[in-house]
């Protein structure tokens, strides 16, 4: 046995499927305002459960007041409103039916719908409304959706100022709501772009903040913090499909600056509501793991997860998920159908075939704990990433990077055999099981 999987052993805690499994974890998390919880795929039942089940433990034990995930912000802010008891759905599943962008089952699948219910139950049983915890999204997808929630709150308040945004936004109606095809058409320099537009937009409602915040309580606070950042996305959504089809290093880090920016926004918002705003991350490994350990880094990428550790140093913990093999909910292209795959063992001198090796199963390893194990892990090695597409005929390429894993996270869980999550809506293509990948990246 050589001596990376002795270390690992000795260190490890192997996992027992009870809520002790955690316990670690959460004393280590005693003291952060950020948890920044990871998936190595977008499609895997375990990833979703013990993240759940953790950010319950944060929400119930140590005073977590937010869960912010890789999701668009209209559509979370509709399950935010129902988590809190002031929406207009009646169930989980009807607040879930705003994701309806590819790809859907990433939020509207059985693991997030328990979660969801869990998070409307606990927000019930409290007395204090300001106490309630949020679901937030991070993400900048929804150009064409907020565009609609800015105007909807100015048609409320300020109908003058309503026809003023409707017309800079209109610039968006040459593309037939096609954010993609704006992208292609302005970044190639064929059509005039509307970034003056959405930028003045931005600007004036901010301006406007005060007449608007004058409608008294914490109602007309959230309803105008609910346009801003709307007003935000449009801005920002608009800059990243301009850029996103050159495939480079800029797209990549206007979303995740959007993230970071979308979290310390509302981290902001919040300390009016709590003395000290708390915060669950919920995303992909690529954008929670410290950009600076992997040779996206290299490349002059970074992510929300190095952001966090550059803005909050210790106090935010940022935890990874791997898996050796199993199945995995994902499709075979960018907006195509949900397919119920089967994972590839991990490849030799991998991170996860070295997991594998160790014969534990499922385990929880924490590098801080442990800087031993740290230090034999350091040296670079491949790490899996499976986004929303999966091409496993080229796995390789595709879904493998070079990375220091103890120095993109403070501690992992290893599940070694893991099953796909299961959407809401079970499609023929995932009904028929494991079949033989992301748009840029899918991730």
């Amino acid at each position: 046995m050589n001596e990376e999987i002795q270390a690992i052993r000795q260190a490890a805690q192997p996992l027992t499927g009870g809520s002790a499994d955690y316990d670690a974890l959460l004393e280590r998390c005693r003291n952060a305002r950020l948890v920044l919880i990871g998936e190595s795929t977008h499609g895997t039942h375990e990833f979703y459960s013990i993240r759940s089940a953790i950010t319950q433990r944060l929400i119930t034990e140590l005073g977590f007041n937010a869960v912010a995930v890789e999701a668009d912000w209209p559509d979370s802010w509709r399950v935010n409103q129902f988590a809190r008891g002031i929406g207009k759905d009646e169930s989980a599943i009807d607040a879930l039916g705003g994701f309806k962008r590819f790809p859907q089952w990433m939020w509207r699948n059985s693991d997030v719908l328990d979660f969801v219910g869990w998070l409307r139950d606990y927000n019930d049983s409290l007395s204090n409304n300001r106490a309630k915890v949020g679901f937030h999204g991070l993400d900048l997808y929804s150009l064409n959706e907020s565009i609609k929630e800015v105007l909807g709150y100015l048609e409320k308040h300020d109908p003058a100022t309503a026809h003023s945004f409707a017309k800079r936004y209109s610039c968006f109606e040459h593309f037939g709501g096609d954010s993609r095809r704006y992208g292609l058409f302005t970044g190639t320099g064929v059509a005039h772009s509307c970034e003056e537009e959405v930028v003045a937009s931005l600007a004036e409602l901010r301006r406007k903040k005060g007449s608007y915040l004058q409608l008294d309580g914490e109602e007309a606070e959230d309803d105008f913090f609910h346009a801003e950042q709307n007003a935000m996305v449009v801005a920002n959504s608009e800059n990243y499909y301009r850029t996103m089809l050159r495939g480079d290093v800029k797209s990549w880090n206007l979303r995740d600056r959007h993230m970071m920016d979308t979290l310390l926004a509302l981290m902001t918002h919040m300390n009016r509501i709590h003395e000290n705003s708390r915060v669950v991350v919920w995303a992909h490994n690529s954008h929670v793991g410290n950009a600076l350990a992997t040779q996206m880094g290299r490349h002059g990428e970074f992510n929300i997860g190095q952001l966090c550790r550059e803005h909050f140093g210790d106090e935010a913990v940022l935890i990874g998920f791997t898996t050796f093999t199993g199945t995995v909910t994902a499709a075979s292209e960018w907006d195509g159908p949900a397919e119920h795959k089967a994972i590839r063992p991990a490849i030799s001198r991998s991170y996860e075939m070295l997991m594998h090796q160790t014969g534990l199963g499922n385990f929880w390893l924490d590098f801080h704990e442990h800087p031993s194990v740290a230090e034999h892990l350091r040296p670079m090695r491949l790490e899996r990433a499976i986004g929303v597409v999966y091409h496993p005929e080229t796995e390789r390429q595709s879904h493998y990077f070079a990375a220091s894993l103890p120095e993109q996270f403070d501690g992992i869980f290893h599940i070694d055999e893991t099953r796909a999550v299961e959407p809401l809506e079970r499609t023929v293509d995932w009904e028929a099981g494991e079949v033989e990948e992301t748009y840029p990246s899918g991730l």
